[in-house]
This record gives C-alpha cells, structure tokens and sequence, in this order.
C-alpha cells in the first residue's frame, strides 16, 4: 500500500523525543576544532576610529581575533546587492553588528577574549524607524507600483471614503536551534561546512566568495534544523563564513555556536511594516478602489528585503477583488539588524493591512465584518477572478473553505451567544471572527522554482534518497521518502534519508516559500520514474512478458498489471538489473511550468496555485488587565490531497500559534538609541501551551487534488500564519463591545497594554454607552 496520504509520524520524531538526533553542533568534534565568539558595537551608527585587539591575545586559550584584514576573498556575504561586509571597516550600522570575531582554543577563552577588545568609535545620527526613514528619505530602493483601473477617478465616484494607516512590528524567529556552523578544512585547500541552513548552495557559494575560491571548492551541508522559519535562509551565512576565515587563517575546524542574545542581537527578524491607504465604497460595503503604500523596514542591509516587499504587494489584495487598484511599495534603511525572510515573506503584512481596510469599512458602514468580508470575495468569472497584477485564479476555493468554516465553527450560533454574554458583563467581553487567506505558491524569483533530487538502489534492494529541500523540523524528508515509497513500490524502511548536501545535489534552491513538497517531491518522483523505467524491462524479462509499460511497481514486487498473479520481488529485479549492468542511479529534476513575471509592469503569473484557509476564532478580553483568552479556534484549510495529513496538520497548528505569537505578543522594543531591548526569552514573550484553547479544530478539506503537483498535494508550510488574523479581529471585536466607537484602533502586536489603549479610545468615543453599561451586571 502505498505511504503517500498517510498519517505517518515524523521520520525524526523518536530521535527529536530521545535527544538522538544529530544537530550540527551535536557530531563528534574533530580535533583541534577551536571556538569563534563575536565582539559587538555599542552603537546603532558610528565612524570605526580603531580596534584594538592586542589585549585579547593575551588572554590564554585565545588563537587569535579575526578582522576584515584577514578575509582573503570579498568581504561581503550580501546575497542579492554586495552591501553587507561580514566584517566592518569604516563604520557600524546596527547596534550589536560583530566588528571582529576571536578564536579560541574553547567557547570560553573565545568569549573571555571578546571582552578585551576595545574599539573607539565616533558616533553618528542613526535612523531607527520607519517613519523616521521616510522623512529622512533612506531608502534600499526606488519605488514598486502595481496598478489596475483608475483609482482616482473610481475613489471620486465613491460613495464613501476612507483613509487610514497601520503600523506592525517585526518578529524574532525563535527557532529552538540558533545559529551553528562547523567548518572543516582539509590539505588541499577545501572546505566541509556544516550549516544550521536553509539553502546549503548559497551558504556554499558565500562562503567561496568570502574564501576567494571557486565554489566547488567547498561542500555544504546541512543534517537537520532545529528550526529555521526563514531566518536561517540568507542570515546563515554570515556565521558560517566568519567560522571559514579563522578556518583559513588557523588551518583548524572551527565551530560557531551563538548564544541565544546574540542570536536575537545579530540577526534579521520579519519585516515591519508601515501601510498607508485610501478607500472608495459603496454602501453595501463593496471595495470599489484602493490606493495603498506600503513602506518594509529593510534595516541597514538589503538582503532579501525586494521580494518580501513585492510578496506583500501581490498579497495586499488577501481574498477581495478589488477592481481599481494602486499599490506603491518602498524598502526604508534604518540603522537596525538586517530583516530578513520569515515564513510568508511579507504576505502576512500585506494581508494584514487589507483586513484593517476592510474591517474599517465595515464599522463606517455598521455591517458585520465577515458579511464585508464575503462580499468582497474574488467570485464568477472573468475580471472578478483575476488578481491585480493580471493572474487568473482558475481554482477558487475561498467561499467553498469560507462557509465550510462557519458551518463546522456553528458561527451564527455563536455569535449570538457572543452578543448576549457581551450584554451580561461589563469588564470582560468576548469577540468573534472569521477570516480567510488566498496565498500564492510559489517563488518570487522564477529561476529558483527548480529542484533537484539524486537515488541510489544498492543490491540488496536498499536506497538511499538525496533532495536539495532542508529539514527544519516541517516533516519534508517524511514527505519525500513517501514520496519515493509510492514511486518505486516498496515499504519505507528500504529508504535511507541522507543528509542534504551540495555534493549529492548541486545549485539548490532554499527550502522556502512553501514550496519545499513541490518542487523537491517532484525532482524525486522524477528520479524514481527513471530507475522504474530501468527495472521495468528487466522485470518483464524476469515474467517472460513483452510488454514493460505494463509492468507494475507495488510492496517490493513487480507484476503485470493484466496479470497480477505472476510476480517477481524487487529484490529480484534490482539484482537481475545490476548483472545486466543497468545504472541503478538516477539524478531527478523538476521545474515549475507555466509561471511568469514581467518586473517592468508588475504583471504576470508569478505563482503555480494558491492556498486556501479560513479560521474561526473567539476570545475573551480582561477590561482590567487586556489580556485575551484564546476559548475556540476552528479551522478549514486546503492542502489539496495531502501527501501526510498528520504532518500536515501539525504544520497548520504551528503555523497558526506562530501567527498569533506574531500579532498578539512578539513584542520587539528598541529604545531611542537603537539598542534591542527585547533580546531574551525573559523580556521577548512567545506563544506557550497555556495560549493554546482546548478546542483546536483543524479539517483538511476532502476532495481537494490540485492538478500538476506532487500526487495533487498542496503546500502548506506558510498559508495557515496567516490564519492567525482570525485572533487579531476577534480581539478588535471584543474591544469594540466595550463601547460603541466607529473606528477601533489596534496595535500590532495587540499586546495587554495595546488592548487597554484601544478599550480606553471606545470608551471615550462612546460616553453614552459607558453611562448605560452602569446599569449592567457584571
């Protein structure tokens, strides 16, 4: 029977529970490994007058300190612009940036050493907020436009019209596992690395760039995250080339290890956001135009910040037809860390400003917000269905995952509950709501939708199976074996996962936008088929049949699918094969059709499908204190035919607490002198097993094969985040019971104290309403 649409524990889950399974830092030192520990800037900006590293030297253990003097290569790990030295020399751009690393014979005397370097420095003016940027004119980039109709003349005609801003914060990733990397070099000049990394071949090729070699000089790899949510995409390798220049200066393997604050010290976090917009409506609450700017915090570098800010342009829009649109996207440079990717890639941001729009409309107009919603739906046919930068949705599943929602969530029961409890209690109020999400699968960049995949059959039967996808904890290598089960027809434990690896599959694309099943399940299956088209003939010959396209692959046997009683083992074939001096190792490769970007107009079709959802959610909101009970979340949510329902459903959980983390909690703070205040589990609070409600439904919808992907499987890695903004606007709602505002303003995150604030703003907009409320029980 074949393992793909199984609900098949995680391949690692033993090992995860046990502690067995090896991380990066968990293999067996080689010897004379030494230690890197970094030496921070006190400042968010400032001129480098000196750096003085003597005094570290003599601190025993120390080896020595690195210093952009030691790069024999381009001191520069930037991956899209070269504008990010991996080792400062005139200034400092962020306050905590690494001005110089020391080597040391243990993790100790590096760290010891570190805090004998002394530097001076002369500070500068730092830019530390958006707004700030904006008014400052620092930007990354010129500006991004989409457009579609005529906005002006559409927001003129309106009936009614809005205008608004929402700010929003970024978010630390938090994976259990912070940065690692071992870098080994041998007498010939080349380099292991081992790399806690979401993309192996671009850590390989920055870590040449900085060696100043060619990159099949060096070899990386990558044996499983402890986590990764984008920020081990682009931000590993900066510490796995700082590793390779005191490799290459010491001749030694060296490791790098962060400590958790300077792990939320050094590295990039979720973009935040500034969305300004103006909308035209009619009084039915239909969005007729919508003008919106939407300014991305890069930081100080740009990294990977141009396709974050165009995902959030392409996913302003969520799940609404808008027929006249204007969107204009900029990337503001502050002197703070580098944001970089986190899961979305800036959909989350974009799709959080349309929901404030649309929940703006919404009370302007006194209707219910999902009745707003629902009649914004991109529905029907022709311009109603098409995107505003010109895709064609052609598998609309939003209103069908919408009323599945509402009626398993027994949404108009509750919320008539939900009004009469509001009714019957004056300091605590409860709020409903249900949203949706609409989200593009694929990658920004065309060329990176393109995967890889190498297997080898051993004569005894056994394989090995090798992908460019990286393991973070998500179930992909759980996918892919499955993968390989059902494309050569034997059992799962004839598969051996190997490590990814730049060695096995060369030029990989990271293991990012979702896309990890679909493109690497696909390069796999590939490779599969090629070894069956091998076998086949062996196997008929083995059957004394003719035919071998009629040879059939199923539980280590081969048969004719005409006639099924005669049958050879796979065992059998492959060692027939292999006397007949048959290959019996295939490369696979997939490339992702039919998709296209234009970036001069903004159009095209930039993405293979999309990804439905939508949540229900309720809360209940402390007048006294703003904190929120989580009581109910149900959730609908299409994953097309699920290669692994059990993976899968853990991923829409995660992905749904991480959201909420994001929008409720995650508070990052720096004060006025750029410094990260919020770089410690005891100041940065995340979601916890008490946040999550007893009742946590999630259905996968049936019957959902999505045409042209992986046995009509759908991602999932991303889509349920966005999820999380059910909880956000249950919040709202409940906040908006306390009075009788036409406006209820909320934070992002929506934090106690944000919560208070926007209660206090009701109330005061509603005096008559807190008059009548005296009258009111408890």
């Amino acid at each position: 029977m074949s393992m793909v649409g199984q609900r098949k524990s995680h391949e690692s889950a033993e090992g995860h529970v046990s502690g067995k399974a090896v991380y990066t830092d968990d293999q067996r030192m080689p010897s004379g490994m030494l230690s890197i520990y970094p030496v921070l800037s006190p400042h968010a900006h400032a001129r480098i007058l000196s750096i003085d590293t003597a005094p570290a030297l003599e601190v025993e253990g120390v080896v020595t300190v690195l210093t952009a003097a030691d790069v024999p290569g381009t001191n520069d790990t930037g991956v899209i612009r070269q504008d990010e030295p991996l080792f400062p020399t005139d200034e400092v751009s962020y306050w905590g940036q690494a001005i110089a690393w020391v080597v040391g014979e243990t993790e100790d005397a590096a760290r010891r050493g570190a805090a004998q370097v002394t530097a001076e420095y002369e500070p500068l003016e730092a830019v530390l907020t958006i707004k700030g940027a904006v008014a400052a004119h620092s930007y990354h980039n010129d500006p991004q436009f989409i457009r579609r109709g005529e906005v002006d003349q559409a927001m003129a005609t309106a009936a009614h019209t809005l205008e608004g801003e929402l700010e929003m914060n970024g978010q630390d990733h938090f994976y259990l596992e912070t940065h690692t990397s071992w870098v080994i070099p041998d007498p010939e000049g080349n380099y292991q690395v081992y790399s806690s990394t979401q993309h192996p071949s671009e850590t390989q090729t920055i870590v040449a760039r900085v060696l100043g070699i060619p990159v099949n000089r060096v070899v990386c790899t990558c044996l499983r995250m402890g986590g990764g949510f984008g920020g081990k995409e682009s931000q590993a390798n900066p510490m796995a080339a700082a590793a390779a220049v005191a490799a290459h200066k010491t001749g030694r393997p060296v490791r790098v290890k962060l400590e958790r604050h300077h792990d939320m010290i050094l590295t990039g976090k979720r973009h935040g956001f500034l969305g300004q917009y103006r909308v035209g409506f009619d009084p039915d609450g239909k969005i007729l135009a919508l003008d919106v700017a939407l300014y991305a915090e890069g930081g100080w570098s740009l990294d990977l910040s141009p396709p974050v800010l165009m995902r959030a342009m392409l996913h302003v829009d969520n799940a609404y037809y808008i027929p006249n649109m204007l969107v204009r996207g900029l990337i503001v440079k502050t002197h703070r860390v580098s944001n970089t990717a986190y899961r979305g890639f800036g959909g989350p941001q974009g799709m959080l400003v349309i929901e404030d729009v649309v929940d703006r409309v919404a009370r302007h107009l006194n209707l219910p917000p999902d009745v707003v919603r629902e009649r914004n739906f991109y529905h029907g046919e022709g311009d109603s269905t098409t995107t505003h930068y010109g895709q064609v949705i052609v598998d609309n599943r939003i209103a069908r995952v919408w009323h599945e929602a509402k009626e398993r969530a027994h949404f108009a029961e509750r919320a008539a509950a939900v009004t009469e409890f509001n009714q019957q209690n004056r300091y605590k109020k409860r709020g409903l709501a249900i949203t949706s999400v609409k989200f593009g699968i694929s990658f920004n960049k065309v060329q990176y939708n393109q995967a890889g995949a190498l297997v080898h059959i051993y004569t005894d039967g056994s394989i090995q199976l090798n992908h460019g996808g990286t393991e973070m904890g998500q179930g992909l290598h759980t996918k892919m074996q499955q993968v390989a089960t059902r494309a050569l027809g034997v059992t799962l434990d004839r598969i051996r996962m190997m490590p990814t690896s730049t060695d096995k599959v060369p030029n990989t694309s990271a293991t990012a936008a979702s896309s990890g099943a679909d493109l690497n399940g696909q390069a796999v299956k590939n490779a599969c088929e090629i070894l069956k088209s091998r076998l086949a003939p062996v196997a008929a010959r083995l059957l004394d049949f003719d035919a071998a396209e009629e040879m059939v692959f199923e539980n280590n046997e081969v048969y004719c699918r005409t006639y099924p009683t005669a049958r050879v083992s796979f065992d059998a074939v492959v060692q027939q094969a292999y006397g007949d001096r048959i290959s019996l190792s295939a490369t696979g490769y997939y490339r992702t059709p039919m998709i296209h970007w234009d970036p001069v107009t903004a159009t095209g079709r930039p993405f293979y499908y999309f990804a439905y959802g939508a949540a229900v959610s309720e809360v209940e909101v402390d007048g006294f204190t703003g904190t929120f009970k989580l009581r109910q979340v149900d959730i609908v949510h299409d994953v097309g035919e699920s290669l692994n329902p059990l993976v899968d459903q853990g991923q829409i959980e995660g992905g749904f607490v991480q959201g909420m983390g994001w929008l409720t909690m995650e508070e990052l703070v720096w004060d006025e002198q750029g410094r990260l205040r919020t770089f410690a589990p005891s100041t940065y609070k995340i979601p916890t097993i008490s946040e999550i409600p007893e009742h946590f439904q999630v259905h996968l919808i049936e019957r959902g094969s999505q045409d042209g992907t992986i046995y009509g499987s759908k991602a999932v890695g991303e889509p349920p985040f966005m999820l999380a903004m059910s909880v956000r606007e249950a919040i709202r709602a409940a906040v908006a019971a306390f009075g009788n505002a036409a406006v209820v303003e909320l934070a992002a995150p929506a934090t106690p104290e944000a919560t208070l604030r926007a209660i206090e703003a009701v109330r005061s907009a509603t005096p008559a309403v807190e008059a009548a409320l005296s009258s009111t029980s408890v």
